[in-house]
């Protein structure tokens, strides 16, 4: 890529030096960037079948409402992924989601720049998984009527 200079007296300028280090940055980012590799949904659960670790990278409030399905599963909040990382295993295969792919995308980043090698991304996370039918376990809710009389119980 031809970067364009603006040379005075034959030094580079404050903003060419500043160019020059934004293209090195996102080159070393989008070079990073292609270690992740994207996956749709039926392939992430064949690989979990296969070994490979998912990761779920969304709060605990939204687990609880809805999980993933599978067994082998880590759950590590975007809110402590940053202090977490020691925790996922850097010689097995990974599988980063969370509920769109937008969380787990930038996670998976973090991953990649951490060191590790076998990252791959659940693109459109749980709300393509749930689409193709893959296992997902929910929190049942109560009923109305159950919630009424929950409320009414309480005030007496």
């Amino acid at each position: 890529m031809a970067i364009a200079t603006a040379r005075a007296g034959g030094k580079e300028t404050g903003t060419e030096q500043m160019y020059i280090l934004q293209v090195t940055n996102s080159r070393s980012t989008m070079s990073k960037m292609s270690n992740v590799k994207e996956v749709n949904a039926s392939t992430a659960f064949s690989m979990i079948k296969k070994g490979a670790l998912l990761v779920d990278v969304r709060e605990t409030r939204e687990i609880n409402r809805k999980a993933f399905g599978v067994s082998d599963y880590l759950s590590v909040p975007m809110s402590r992924f940053q202090s977490s990382l020691h925790e996922i295993p850097a010689e097995r295969k990974v599988i980063l989601a969370c509920h769109s792919g937008n969380r787990s995308s930038i996670a998976s980043r973090i991953l990649v720049n951490s060191g590790h090698r076998k990252v791959h991304n659940l693109q459109h996370g749980i709300i393509s998984w749930e689409r193709e039918g893959l296992p997902v376990r929910k929190k049942e809710s109560p009923s109305p009527l159950t919630m009424l009389f929950q409320m009414f119980r309480k005030e007496a």
